[in-house]
C-alpha cells in the first residue's frame, strides 16, 4: 500500500520500503532515489520503475559515501556494477533479474577483460543477461567505464 501526498505539481508517492519516489507520468512511471545511491550530477535520476521493469541509469565507479571515483580499474568497475545493483535491489530485483545491460568503456582492449571478470564474479555462473559493450572516446569526469541495466521486478500491488 502506497501513501500519496498531493503537492503543487506532480503526484508524490511515499513507499515505506524506499526513499521518496516521484511519479512524473500519467501511467505511473516513478523515479527512484534509494538510500545509499550516488547523487545525480545533472538533470537525471538514478533509476525509474515502469510497471514490472526497473531502468537503471548509467552507473560509474563512484563511491556513494564520498561521491568520488574509486581508485583502481577493477575496483572502479566493480563499484559501477554495485551501484547499479543497489538501485535494482531497492525495487526487489537482483542481478539474476537483469534482462539487459549496456557497458561503455574508454579502452576496449584493456577494460573488457576486467568487465568480464567482475561480471562473472558478481553473477556467479551463467546464464548472464544480454550485454552490449561499446568503446567510447570519453566519459564524464574522464571515467573509464559506465554500466546501465534493465531489470524485471513485478510491481507490488
Amino acid at each position: 500500500m502506497h501513501n500519496f501526498l498531493l503537492a503543487a505539481g506532480p503526484l508524490l508517492m511515499a513507499d515505506p520500503t524506499t526513499e521518496l519516489a516521484q511519479s512524473f507520468s500519467p501511467h505511473g512511471v516513478t523515479t527512484l532515489t534509494p538510500e545509499g545511491a550516488i547523487k545525480p550530477t545533472g538533470p537525471w535520476d538514478v533509476g525509474t520503475r515502469a510497471g514490472d521493469f526497473i531502468f537503471v541509469a548509467g552507473m560509474r565507479g563512484i563511491d556513494p559515501k564520498t561521491n568520488t571515483l574509486v581508485q583502481g580499474d577493477e575496483a572502479r568497475i566493480r563499484q559501477a556494477f554495485l551501484n547499479m545493483k543497489l538501485i535494482a535491489e531497492s525495487e526487489g530485483a537482483g542481478l539474476r533479474d537483469c534482462v539487459r545491460i549496456v557497458v561503455y568503456v574508454t579502452d576496449m582492449v584493456r577494460l573488457r577483460p576486467i568487465v568480464n571478470k567482475v561480471q562473472e564474479e558478481l553473477w556467479g555462473k551463467p546464464p548472464y543477461p544480454p550485454r552490449t559493450i561499446v568503446e567510447v572516446r570519453r566519459l564524464n569526469q574522464d571515467d573509464i567505464m559506465e554500466v546501465e541495466g534493465t531489470f524485471y521486478a513485478p510491481a507490488k500491488t
